[in-house]
């Protein structure tokens, strides 16, 4: 059975911000037939968008290239950035009020999957999503990124 995915693509620099990348990423989400159905995971998404995004300007400063794809079965969320140092999960330091250092955490326990890999001399970070109540004719394989 032959798949037709959808795609859509945009650089984010730091001075739009992560808003936008979240109001693009919800106008494309808008698009794809499980929208209504599957609340909880356009919020994963989304949270998962903000995320990822301002790491990228956070960590790297340089802008974000968010990636979009619906295969059919998984929503695959891709941000890429040019630091070539790849994240790793971090514990927040001292009484757990730290405002930062869970992001990547968030992440892992939203998707389904991730992948984190070099490319092009800095990395992509992928989380892949399949929606609840969505279709999935491939009968419950596993997203892979």
């Amino acid at each position: 059975m032959a798949v037709k995915a959808v795609g859509w693509a945009r650089s984010f620099p730091i001075s739009e911000g992560v808003r936008a990348a979240r109001k693009w990423t919800s106008e494309h989400l808008a698009t794809l037939p499980w929208n209504a159905s599957a609340a909880d995971t356009v919020h994963s998404v989304l949270l998962c968008v903000s995320e990822l995004v301002t790491n990228a300007h956070l960590h790297a400063a340089c802008t974000a290239h968010l990636v979009l794809t619906w295969d059919g079965r998984c929503l695959h969320v891709s941000v890429a950035d040019a630091d070539p140092r790849l994240p790793h999960a971090r514990t927040p330091e001292g009484d757990g009020s730290a405002t930062s250092g869970r992001g990547l955490g968030i992440v892992t326990a939203l998707a389904d999957s991730l992948d984190v890999h070099a490319c092009h001399g800095g990395k992509a970070i992928t989380a892949c999503f399949r929606p609840a109540g969505g279709p999935d004719p491939h009968g419950g394989a596993p997203c892979t990124g």
